[in-house]
């Protein structure tokens, strides 16, 4: 089969289902076997003539993210399609559960999704009822972008006893202003740039230094792999900033 996404790349693997991948998406980095594998191109725009070189028995294909003609054209060539698009912890545990099943890995992916939903519950159960902090998360700087509550972001920073201070939007990514930011004076601002070394970027805030996330010097890096990827490691990213915000919460309050 072949995965055009990275974070369906690492459900495929978390189900058992690795050994069966043939080709994948670039960026598809976790778990490292995945890096061996033939690219088949973006997940904007995967190579349907090397999609079909491989001669997959199934493609797994993210709704949101590859184009609408991508499924016409895995339909012109007579090759199954799954669709995911998992956007809940909940979504990611069902994505497990199904790919193992339409594998042949029903028991092994049952044990990670159950596996993954302890962490996540366990986590919302034990910081979800801490007092509030004001938080921001930045996706990016120029333009500067955001998220709101429906994100999967947007709920892990609410589980984690968050308040994102731009959850209200209507938009799942809303671009906005510095001075919207000043605005809320948000107590943490957390940010994942494109790799695992912190954003030069973050430090900009430290302009302002009426923000109370920077009077505080709560201005904290996420690895983006871990929390902008809706795939089983997100629950890594979140324990990340529970302990992030944890940590915040306990020096606010000295």
């Amino acid at each position: 089969m072949v995965s055009l996404a990275p974070h369906l790349t690492e459900i495929l693997f978390a189900a058992g289902a690795g050994e069966q991948v043939v080709g994948v998406v670039n960026y598809s980095d976790y778990p490292p076997a995945a890096k061996r594998l033939p690219q088949v191109g973006g997940y904007h725009k995967p190579d349907i003539e090397r999609i079909a070189a491989l001669r997959p028995d199934l493609a797994v294909i993210w709704a949101e993210g590859n184009p609408q003609s991508l499924v016409r054209a895995l339909e012109s060539l007579c090759i199954p399609y799954y669709v995911a698009n998992p956007k809940r912890f909940v979504d990611i545990a069902r994505a497990l559960r199904q790919l193992g099943a339409l594998t042949g890995h029903a028991q092994q992916s049952q044990q990670a999704a159950d596996a993954f939903l302890a962490k996540w519950r366990a986590l919302r159960a034990q910081y979800r009822q801490a007092k509030p902090l004001r938080v921001f998360y930045q996706v990016w700087n120029q333009p500067l972008i955001t998220v709101n509550d429906d994100h999967l972001i947007g709920q892990i920073i609410t589980d984690c006893g968050g308040k994102n201070v731009f959850g209200e939007l209507d938009a799942l990514t809303p671009r906005i202003g510095v001075e919207a930011v000043v605005a809320r004076a948000p107590e943490v601002i957390l940010a994942s740039g494109m790799d695992a070394a912190r954003p030069e970027w973050l430090d900009d805030w430290k302009r302002w230094k009426s923000l109370p996330a920077v009077r505080d010097g709560h201005l904290i890096h996420i690895p983006p792999d871990l929390i902008q990827r809706h795939g089983p490691r997100a629950v890594e990213g979140m324990a990340l900033i529970c302990a992030a915000l944890a940590q915040a919460r306990r020096a606010i309050q000295r």
